[in-house]
C-alpha cells in the first residue's frame, strides 16, 4: 500500500541569496522525496522563507523599502534558484502569513496554558548608538564556555555552546562595533525542562542519527535551560497576544512556518491539515543542517508536544559544504551563488556531484573542483549519455526506429541490472546515496562493456537483425539505469523517456522489458564541461566578492565585523594620493569601471566598482585615496592592481574618498 509522506527542509532567510552550500539540503531532501515519488508514494514537500527578525529589519530600511517589499523580492528570488535547480515543492510558502500567525499564538496559548510560559525581568543588551535592543546574532563577542572569539550572542560556532548575550566575554554590536549596555526588560519564556522526559525518550526512539543523539546527550548532561521567546520592539515578526511592544523570537515562529505552509497547501488542495500533520496514516520527516540541530531536536519537537501536536517520525542532519577541501570563500571566488552557478554550468551536474557525496551522516561534503569535473564528464557524459548516444541514432538510421527482443546474452545484462532494484531502493530509503551511486555507476559500466563487447557499428554490416537484438538490450538498460538516476536526474530522465517514448517511468517499471517498439529522435542530454566555464564561474564570483569590498563599513558592519587588528597590522596598509589619468566602462560589467590612475608617477590599473554612482568622463583628473599594496587579483574582465576607498549602501549610492586640491600624486597618507 503506498505510503503517505510529507517532508520539510530548514526555511532559508529572507535576507539573502541561494547560494551552492545551501543547495546541499534542498537537493538531498528533494531527491529523497523525488524518491518516494517514484516508487508510487503520496509525498508532499514542504519549505517557505523565514522572513522575521532584525535583519530584514535593517535591510529593509537600508534599502528605503519596507520589510513586506524586501521579503516579497527575496522569495521570488529564491523560488527562481530553487526551480532552476529542478528542486520541486509542493508548497513554497512565507513565515509572514496568516496561517504563522494563528498557529504561532495558538501553540503559544496552549504552552501558556499549560504552565510552560513564564515572565521574568532578564537584563539585555542594548547599543545606545543604534538605539534599540540587540537581538542575539547582533551582538558578538568571546564564548563563555570555550573562549573562541568573534561568536553570536546567542551559540558558540566551535563548541555548539548556548547562553544569552549577557554572558559573552568582551561583547560589542554587530552593527557599529559598539560595547553595548545592559538594559532590564520583561521577557517570556518557554520552559524547556518542562519536556526533558519526553525529549529523552523521543530521541531514545531514533528521531534523528547516532551521532546527533550523542550530541543531545552532552545537552541533557549540562541541563537544559528555560528559552527566551520574545525580543522587544523595533522588531519585524508577531506581536505577542495582549502585548504592544513585544514580539516573538523568530526563532519560535520559524519552524511553526513548516506548519503554515503546509495548512496553506491543505486549504488550496482539500486536504486535512489535521490529519497530515498530526494523522496516523502519515509520516513526517524534517531535513535540517547540523548548525541549527539544537532547535529542532529540542525546542520544536518540545513545543509541538506541549501543544497537542506530534513531532516529526525522523529528523535528518547533514554536515556542510566546503570547496576543495575550504570554506567557502569570497576571495578565492568559491562562495558560489546558486543564480551565478546557473549561469555558466547545468544545474544536473551539481545534482549528481553532491549525490555522490551525500551518505546519511553528519560529516562535511567536499566540492573538489577538479574532481567534480572529472565526474560529470566521465559519468554522466562518458557513461549514461554516451550508452544512449551509441544506440538510440543507430535504430533510428539504420533499423526504422525499432527495437526487437532480447536475445540471451541481452537478457542476461538486464537481469543484472534488474537485480540491483533493492538495493539501490534501500540507499536511497536510507539517505545513502553516494552507495546509489556507485552501484548505478558500476551497472553503467557494465551495459558500456556489453556495448563494445558486441560492437553494433561493426555487427550492422552484417546482420542487421542481431544488431537489433543487441542494441533492444542497450535501450532497456537505458531505461533501468534512467528509472535508477530520475530522482537524481528528473530532468536528464525527462529527455530519456521522451527518446524512448515512454511514460513517465517509475521503479514498478524496472522489470518490466521494452519489446518490439518504436523509438523516437535522439536528442543530446549531456555536453562537456570545459574548465574554462568553470574558471568563469569562479572569477565571477570574485568579481562579486570586489563590488562588495568597496561598499560601506556601514553595509558590511550590518552583517557582522570581522575579528580585531592590531596597529601592527594596519600599518602593513599603504594608503597613497592618486590622480585618475583615465576611465572608460567595462564592457559586459555593469557596475565596473576601468580606471588609469598616476600614483606619482607610477601607472596602475584598477577595476572598480561604482559604475552605478560615477560616468567615467566625471572621473578623469580626480584625486583619490587609492590602497597602493593591495595585491593584484586576475578577474574576468582584467587585472586589478589595488583599489581606490569608497563608501556607501551600493548602486548609485557610492561615494569615493577624495583629497585636498594640493594633495600631489604618490603622497603617502598616514
Amino acid at each position: 500500500m503506498p505510503r503517505k509522506i510529507a517532508v520539510t527542509s530548514a526555511l532559508p532567510y529572507a535576507n539573502g541569496p541561494i547560494h551552492i552550500g545551501h543547495l546541499v539540503e534542498y537537493l538531498q531532501t528533494d531527491i529523497w522525496v523525488r524518491f518516494q515519488k517514484t516508487c508510487g508514494n503520496q509525498c508532499l514537500y514542504f519549505c517557505a522563507d523565514d522572513t522575521h527578525g532584525t535583519p530584514v529589519m535593517i535591510s529593509a530600511r537600508k534599502a528605503g523599502i519596507s520589510p513586506e517589499e524586501l521579503i516579497g523580492r527575496m522569495h521570488a528570488e529564491h523560488k527562481a534558484d530553487f526551480d532552476n535547480f529542478g528542486i520541486e515543492f509542493d508548497n513554497y510558502y512565507s513565515t509572514h502569513s496568516e496561517e504563522n500567525r494563528c498557529f504561532s499564538e495558538l501553540i503559544f496559548n496552549r504552552l501558556n496554558s499549560g504552565g510552560s510560559i513564564v515572565t521574568r525581568d532578564v537584563e539585555q543588551t542594548y547599543c545606545e548608538k543604534c538605539r534599540m535592543s540587540l537581538p542575539d546574532r547582533y551582538v558578538r563577542g568571546t564564548c563563555p564556555r570555550c573562549k573562541a572569539e568573534n561568536q553570536y550572542g546567542d551559540s558558540c560556532e566551535v563548541c555548539s555552546a548556548t547562553y544569552r548575550p549577557t554572558e559573552l566575554i568582551n561583547p560589542y554590536c554587530s552593527t557599529c562595533g559598539e560595547a553595548p549596555t545592559s538594559q532590564t526588560s520583561k521577557h517570556y519564556f518557554f520552559k524547556l525542562a518542562d519536556f526533558e522526559g519526553k525529549l529523552r525518550a523521543l530521541i531514545a526512539g531514533g528521531y534523528t542519527q547516532q551521532s546527533v543523539a550523542n550530541k543531545l546527550d552532552e545537552w541533557f548532561q549540562t541541563g537544559l535551560k528555560d528559552w527566551d521567546i520574545s525580543r522587544d520592539g523595533p522588531y519585524f515578526g508577531f506581536k505577542i497576544p495582549g502585548e504592544e511592544n513585544k514580539f516573538f523570537y523568530v526563532w519560535l515562529d520559524a519552524p511553526i512556518g513548516y506548519m503554515a505552509s503546509a495548512k496553506n497547501y491543505c486549504d488550496r488542495h482539500g486536504l486535512s491539515f489535521d490529519e497530515v500533520w498530526n494523522g496516523a496514516d502519515w509520516e513526517l520527516y524534517h531535513f535540517i543542517g547540523k548548525d541549527i540541530m539544537y532547535f529542532h531536536s529540542l525546542f520544536f519537537p518540545a513545543m509541538l508536544m506541549g501543544s497537542g501536536y506530534r513531532p516529526a517520525k525522523k529528523l535528518f542532519v547533514h554536515g556542510f559544504l566546503t570547496v576543495n577541501g575550504e570554506k567557502m570563500s569570497k576571495s578565492r571566488g568559491t562562495f558560489i551563488k546558486a543564480s551565478t552557478y546557473g549561469k555558466h554550468l547545468n544545474p544536473e551536474y551539481l545534482r549528481y556531484y553532491y549525490a555522490s557525496k551525500l551518505t546519511d551522516g553528519i560529516g562535511d561534503i567536499d566540492l573538489g573542483i577538479d574532481d567534480f569535473t572529472g565526474k560529470v564528464n566521465s559519468d554522466l557524459v562518458g557513461k549514461y549519455a554516451n550508452l544512449a548516444s551509441r544506440s538510440g541514432p543507430m535504430l533510428r538510421r539504420k533499423l526504422d526506429g525499432r527495437i526487437g527482443r532480447l536475445d540471451e546474452q541481452g537478457a542476461e545484462l538486464i537481469g543484472k541490472l534488474s537485480a540491483a532494484k533493492d538495493a539501490i531502493m534501500q540507499d536511497y530509503e536510507e539517505l545513502k546515496y553516494a552507495s546509489a551511486v556507485r552501484t548505478i555507476s558500476a551497472l553503467a559500466d557494465e551495459a558500456n562493456r556489453y556495448v563494445e563487447q558486441n560492437q553494433p557499428w561493426a555487427m550492422i554490416k552484417e546482420d542487421a537483425e542481431k544488431t537489433r537484438a543487441v542494441l533492444t538490450a542497450v535501450i532497456n538498460a537505458v531505461r533501468i539505469l534512467t528509472i535508477y538516476l530520475k530522482p537524481i536526474l528528473p530532468a536528464y530522465a525527462a529527455k530519456v523517456e521522451k527518446f524512448l517514448n515512454v511514460g513517465e517511468l517509475k521503479f514498478a517499471d524496472v522489470e518490466t522489458v521494452l519489446e518490439d517498439h518504436e523509438i523516437n529522435e535522439f536528442e543530446r542530454l549531456f555536453e562537456r564541461i570545459d574548465r574554462k566555464q568553470v574558471d568563469t564561474m569562479i572569477e565571477e564570483s570574485k568579481e562579486t566578492a570586489e563590488g562588495q569590498a568597496e561598499q560601506s563599513a556601514g553595509e558590511q558592519s550590518a552583517a557582522e565585523f570581522k575579528p580585531e587588528c592590531t596597529i601592527d597590522d594596519f600599518a602593513k596598509i599603504d594608503l597613497r594620493i592618486a590622480k585618475v589619468a583615465e576611465a572608460e566602462a567595462v564592457e559586459g560589467a555593469d557596475k565596473l569601471l576601468s580606471l588609469k590612475l598616476d600614483v606619482g608617477g607610477v601607472r596602475r590599473s584598477v577595476l572598480a566598482g561604482i559604475a552605478k554612482a560615477y560616468k567615467p568622463e566625471e572621473l578623469v583628473g580626480k584625486t583619490v585615496v587609492f590602497l597602493a599594496n593591495l595585491k593584484p587579483r586576475k578577474m574576468k574582465f582584467g587585472t586589478s592592481e589595488g583599489m581606490i576607498l569608497a563608501a556607501g549602501q551600493g548602486g548609485k549610492d557610492i561615494f569615493m574618498l577624495t583629497a585636498d586640491d594640493g594633495a600631489r600624486p604618490g603622497d603617502e597618507i598616514h
